[in-house]
């Protein structure tokens, strides 16, 4: 359903917020969206274009509607900048004690039955792997198709831009016809380092990008892949592929 975050399957909706007259119908049943995508991290970070793509709305309608819970101390808006005072993402908390108990409380780490946890977090992980895998798919759909429209992880196109002349330093860029004569699992490769490469630009890891190559991409990725097939089925099994890869590009490159 989402690129952005699996939701839960259930939304939480207090009685104060389904009967106070100052919301709208709408804004009442964002709100309970809102927590349904609230996770273990305590916050939703979904952007204005994902609940306008869910609502049938524009972007700007969903600002207002969350500007509105904000004002009325329904929720808590935090808006994390980079080092250039650029917005790279916003962290939406909610206000209700109780509410957050019971999210907490979806996510409590010290099960009475640990089997049973497991599973659950077990669940979560493959959940949230499909997720990341949703979100490179299109991500990478930008890229290899060209379109007009820019990514929503960028601000602008000057940004986009800039990414792109990184991609194209890396040979990266490639074309529909490119990928004719590559195997599945190759395509798979070049979708996540494409997506890393994005993620370390967007939380602005200068340091690396700077100084990182293809052969170093391609590398760690191989050795990800290795990790991953001599892990698997043990405890220490990698069920998020590009959360490891990502780290390990992090761990790898600072120390370089």
């Amino acid at each position: 359903m989402s690129y952005e975050k699996q939701p839960s399957y259930y939304a939480i909706i207090p009685s104060t917020v389904r009967y106070d007259e100052r919301l709208k119908f709408a804004e009442r049943l964002l709100y309970g969206e809102i927590t349904a995508l609230i996770g273990k991290e305590g916050y939703c970070f979904a952007t204005n274009n994902y609940f306008s793509n869910l609502y049938g709305v524009i972007p700007g309608t969903i600002s207002r509607w969350i500007s509105h819970l904000d004002k009325l101390g329904y929720i808590k808006v935090e808006l994390i900048k980079n080092n250039k005072k650029e917005i790279i993402e916003r962290r939406i908390y909610i206000t209700d004690i109780s509410c957050r108990q019971i999210m907490q409380n979806t996510y409590k780490q010290n099960s009475t039955y640990p089997y049973e946890q497991k599973n659950i977090e077990s669940m979560s992980k493959k959940a949230k792997g499909n997720n990341i895998n949703i979100m490179i798919d299109r991500f990478f759909n930008y890229i290899i198709n060209k379109t007009e429209k820019i990514p929503n992880e960028f601000k602008d196109k000057e940004q986009y831009e800039r990414f792109y002349e990184i991609i194209k330093r890396l040979e990266l860029n490639y074309t529909e016809d490119n990928l004719k004569i590559f195997k599945e699992e190759n395509i798979i490769k070049v979708k996540n380092i494409i997506y890393c490469v994005k993620d370390l630009f967007i939380r602005d890891k200068i340091n690396i990008l700077l100084r990182i190559t293809r052969e170093d991409l391609i590398n760690i990725y191989n050795n990800c892949k290795k990790f991953e097939d001599d892990y698997k089925g043990t405890e220490k099994e990698i069920v998020n592929f590009y959360d490891y890869y990502y780290a390990s590009v992090i761990r790898k490159l600072e120390a370089k």
